[in-house]
């Protein structure tokens, strides 16, 4: 009867075991690991005819095969885009990568806005579980559209850019323009999106240290971000917030800024490897100089040493230097 192979050979079955064991581990943890949407919570005000810009970052993921767009409104889900399938007339995808790692950016365009799309937007998986519509009215990013013919609200909040890049050590100017009073509250300026979002400025409040305003009008809550670094990088938000009930009561749609290292021209690098090696040269002559220096103080040394021997020799004291002969005397 044939043995088993594992039994005569214990040691690779052993280690076969071992790796299926932890490759089972992985492929659970990464099954449960979940992705996180960040995106803006609203309401955002946008005039019938404009184009909405509707953003969605996702950490830890991107695959644009597994997003898609859903619009929730009157008790109906409507999927908007589908970044895996299908023809969406009116809609375009932002299309660019972010700096950070595992991180994706699936904001999407709508182009030429009608009442009809006012609701509620989720950026979400396409296997992710499915709410109810209730519940996902209390979500994602709310929109309000004004029409041709409706009167003027009471407040709109204007973000004219999109996209800044900046290179590290420069000043940002991120613009905001307010419309209008709205209820008692607040402008403020945040980092990002949901649970994680970062408050960046607040217009009556604590705000971080390297933020100013500008302010050159009563309607301009523009800030100003100095001496940025890789750090500063991610979407800003410039919002109104109501006091009774103390929440956001409108959003911008939004700035994207995009910090990166800055590059040293050639001729400064050129500059700057000709000081090196120069500061090396230097160094290297210094270092010379000592060692010679040492080993002369050394030589000369050892030559008094042998000197001071040879003089306290005793067969020294016992020589004498040979003279003329004295003749002798009879």
């Amino acid at each position: 009867m044939p043995t088993p192979t594992c039994q005569t050979h214990l040691p690779p079955c052993f280690l076969l075991l071992v790796l299926l064991l932890v490759l089972s581990g992985a492929s659970e943890q990464s099954n449960g690991q979940q992705w996180q949407v960040l995106q803006p919570e609203g309401p955002m005000l946008v005039a019938e005819g404009d184009t909405l810009l509707l953003r969605c970052t996702m950490l830890g993921s991107c695959t644009d095969g597994m997003i898609k767009w859903v619009k929730v409104s009157n008790q109906h889900q409507q999927e908007i885009y589908n970044f895996k399938h299908g023809v969406f007339p009116w809609v375009t995808p932002l299309i660019h990568r972010t700096l950070e790692p595992h991180t994706c950016d699936y904001s999407i365009y709508i182009h030429n806005i009608t009442r009809e799309h006012a609701g509620t937007y989720h950026c979400m998986e396409l296997d992710g579980l499915s709410k109810s519509p209730e519940e996902m009215l209390d979500e994602g990013t709310s929109v309000l559209v004004k029409g041709v013919g409706d009167p003027v609200p009471d407040l709109w909040i204007i973000q004219p850019q999109e996209l800044v890049l900046a290179d590290a050590g420069d000043t940002v100017s991120l613009n905001c323009t307010v419309l209008g009073d709205g209820p008692p509250g607040p402008i403020r300026w945040f980092r990002g999106a949901g649970l994680s979002r970062e408050a960046i400025y607040n217009f009556g409040g604590i705000s971080h240290p390297n933020v100013t305003a500008v302010q050159t009008t009563s309607s301009d809550f523009s800030i100003l971000l100095k001496g940025v670094s890789t750090e500063f990088t991610g979407t800003y938000y410039c919002a109104k917030f109501q006091r009774r009930p103390n929440k956001q009561y409108l959003s911008g749609q939004g700035t994207r800024l995009k910090v990166k290292e800055k590059l040293m021209f050639p001729e400064e690098t050129e500059f700057a490897s000709h000081q090196v090696t120069r500061i090396s040269f230097s160094g290297f002559l210094s270092t010379l100089i000592l060692v010679i220096l040492v080993l002369k103080a050394v030589t000369l040394g050892a030559v008094l040493l042998v000197l001071a021997a040879y003089r306290k020799s005793p067969g020294q004291e016992n020589l004498k230097i040979p003279g003329p002969t004295q003749p002798s005397s009879s």
